[in-house]
């Protein structure tokens, strides 16, 4: 699978974790930045994620803020992203189930370097269930 990843200042750290263990799990990884601990605004990295998954660059996205909040906002502001901020695997694995997210986002100030990486492969190993839900995904869109 082919994963895009980005992250402000506060997300850095999780974010480089993650890389290096999607490439450990055999995965393609996009890293969209950013490159360091040092002040950035998230929306930057949430447009170029949003832009990359939207484009089929990426089949999936992970998306890395302080609280998680910021980065999910900007996201979900394009049309097609359906972005998750999930805390724990359950809502990982619910947000892909039943919503198709195309992308996780997570908060970096408050979950630990483990937590994430279950989060991550919950999110990136289930599948959309379609059925019922397909045309609830589909009401999303105005």
């Amino acid at each position: 699978m082919k994963i895009a990843l980005s992250s402000d200042h506060a997300g850095y750290e999780m974010k480089q974790h993650l890389v290096h263990y999607a490439l450990d799990q055999g995965h393609e990884v996009i890293d969209l930045g950013t490159d360091s601990d040092q002040s950035v605004d998230y929306p930057d990295f949430a447009h170029a994620l949003s832009k990359t998954v939207l484009n089929r660059e990426a089949d999936l996205g992970v998306a890395v803020c302080g609280s998680g909040n910021g980065i999910n906002i900007a996201l979900n502001r394009h049309r097609g992203i359906r972005a998750i901020l999930a805390w724990n695997r359950m809502m990982a694995e619910m947000g892909r189930r039943h919503n198709d997210a195309n992308v996780l986002s997570l908060p970096g100030r408050y979950m630990d370097l483990d937590e994430a990486t279950q989060v991550f492969d919950v999110f990136v190993q289930t599948e959309f269930e379609g059925g019922r839900h397909q045309g609830r995904v589909e009401k999303i869109e105005l």
